[in-house]
Formats: C-alpha cells, structure tokens, sequence
C-alpha cells in the first residue's frame, strides 16, 4: 500500500524575519504527530506534515538577530506545496518595500495559483500586500502598520485588531496579526490539515492560547508626525505634556495662532487624524500606563486624563482598546506585579 503524502508546508523566510516566528512555526509543526503520543504514553507517533524552509536564496543566511536560517530550498526549486506561511519581515512602518522581495512575490502568486493556502504573519501581510493578493480583502497584520496600509495599499482593508483573518480562506489567503499570533496560525493549519483534535492536543503540550480578546489591548497610538510642519509639531508636543487641560482642541488652536479650519486642516495633514481624535489617541494612551502601573480608581484615572464623565471614558477606552478599564487593568496586572486588580474599579 502507497503511503499518502504528508501535506507540505513552507516557511518563506528573509534577513529581516525574526527567529522566533521561524523557528517557533517550525518546531511547533514538525511535532505534530509525534509530541502528544510522546508526552502522554511515552510512545513517540509519525510526523504529519511535511515542513520545508525557503528563501529567495537557498544559501544560508542570517535573520533578524544575526540567527543562522539554513534554507531547505530556493524558492524557484520548489514548485508545489500545500501551504506557504510568508514569516513576518521587518518593514519600516513608513516605508513600503517596493521591489525589495521580486523574487518572494513572483512566487507566491504562483503558488496560490497553482492552489496552495497563502498566509501570513505580523510585518508578513506587507509583502502579501506588494503581491496583490490582498486587493479588495481584508487582511491581519501588526497594529503599527495600519497607516502604512492606508497609505501604501489602498484596496487592502487593514484590520489593526485581528489575530487571526479568516475572511479570504476560501480563496486561499489567511493573515494573522502580531508577532505571536503565529500560534492561532499554526493550529488554524494543524486542524486544516490534521483535523482539530491534533489541533487541540498541540495547543495543550506547548499551553498556546491568550489572544481571544485581539490585538487591541497591546496597540498603542501612532506619533508619526511630520517635522515639517513645526506649529502643528509644537500643538502636538504641547497635547502629549498637557492632556488633561479642558477643551484641548480650543486650547491649541489659541496657542497655534492659526484660524480653526486652517489647524485642522494642517493638523490632519500632519499626523493622519483630526484634533479630536488625537486629543482622545493621547488621553486614551495615558490611562493605558496609570491602569497598568498604578492602583487609582478607574473613574480617578478618567479624571486625571481629562474626562469628567465616567461612563464617557469607560465607552471611550472600551471602543479603543477592545477592554473595559478593569479588564485592562487585569490583563496586564499579572506581568507589573499589581495585587488585587479586581478591587480598583
């Protein structure tokens, strides 16, 4: 009898790809198979996917923190696979890598052409996006690259708070965010390809989970400014130092000299958001670090940031980072050290 062929996996792979993300989808889904029966009869089972690392080149090289990658093929050598994971590639959230990954992109839409599930993670989706494959989609990918997106790939629909973006799985593409949801990615693949109960069991061996509530409780706001811009520089300099100061918007304008519409004109223009929106980018921001460092009341920490109504600002921060206060509080009082979370409401 002819054995069938593991499903084949390929971890696309540059300089600028983090170790982490390579080699923690590479463990994760050589083991499928063999680590449950391992860990729990002692008794070590076969290996269910096939997992192969590309590159541009297939010369060893040295990714993001000078770690060896050894290739097991160049991309050109490989013509067939069941799926292609693009690993995240550090791309400078200004800076779209236009004809940087000539090789990469060819290839890739070659392979979705040829059938093969196209996914990515983190900074990964940029070069998904130079393919062309994510026009007219939604897509994942790390919060920081949202203006990137706006400014750069139009007719990508960024979603800043996905981890995993299933929307496009029937035309072969998935997306996820931030630099660990490779883990939602690599069991979304696992139960795709060797059905959720190994799915399950890998989640238990390596304890993978703690993304269900997205990526919006770690983003944080954008400072992209432009520097030419020195009034509108000064406005936001002054806003970061002083947020809690009544009507901030009219307080800026007054320091500007310039007429209302003139500022917010020049405002948007200068960091991608109107006044307002700053103004509660910043407070929100602020109260981010008072409830993750400190022990004030949640309506306390509301005020001292400048909203006097406190169901506004528990509407406001919910809708902004995906929490309530509290909850954010107690996401991140584990990590700080911070002793009863619950109380300080």
């Amino acid at each position: 009898m002819t054995t069938p062929a593991r499903p084949r996996i390929a971890l696309l792979v540059a300089p600028e790809t983090s170790a982490s993300v390579l080699y923690g989808l590479y463990d994760v889904l050589t083991t499928v198979g063999p680590m449950w029966p391992d860990m729990t009869a002692a008794e070590p089972g076969e290996e269910l996917l096939e997992v192969m690392i590309v590159a541009a080149s297939a010369e060893p090289l040295r990714c993001f923190g000078n770690i060896a990658v050894e290739p097991h093929a160049a991309v050109a050598e490989v013509d067939q696979v069941d799926a292609v994971v693009v690993c995240d590639m550090y791309t400078p959230i200004g800076t779209p890598p236009r004809g940087k990954y000539a090789a990469e992109t060819r290839w890739l839409r070659d392979m979705h052409t040829r059938g093969a599930l196209v996914a990515s993670v983190c900074s990964g989706s940029v070069l998904l996006a130079e393919t062309g494959l994510l026009d007219g989609r939604t897509c994942a990918g790390h919060w920081a690259y949202a203006e990137l997106f706006a400014e750069a790939y139009p007719r990508v629909d960024f979603q800043p708070g996905a981890i995993l973006d299933l929307a496009s799985e029937p035309d072969g593409i998935v997306t996820a965010g931030g630099v660990t949801s490779w883990q939602e990615l690599a069991l979304y693949l696992i139960g795709r390809f060797c059905g959720p109960e190994h799915a399950a069991r890998t989640a238990k061996v390596y304890l993978m989970g703690g993304h269900e509530h997205g990526q919006l409780p770690f983003a944080a706001m954008s400072r992209r400014t432009r520097v030419d811009d020195a009034v509108i520089a000064a406005s936001v300099a002054w806003m970061d130092e002083h947020p809690e100061t009544p009507n901030p918007v009219t307080a800026m304008v007054e320091r500007s000299g310039l007429t209302p519409r003139t500022f917010a004109r020049r405002f948007a223009a200068a960091t991608g958001r109107r006044p307002i929106e700053h103004v509660h980018g910043v407070r929100v921001e602020r109260a981010r670090e008072m409830l993750e460092l400190g022990a004030e009341p949640v309506d306390d920490v509301g005020y001292a940031v400048g909203y006097e109504d406190p169901t506004f600002f528990r509407r406001l921060f919910k809708r902004t980072t995906g929490l309530t206060p509290a909850a954010y509080r107690r996401k991140y009082a584990a990590i700080v050290g911070l002793r009863d979370a619950d109380s300080m409401t």
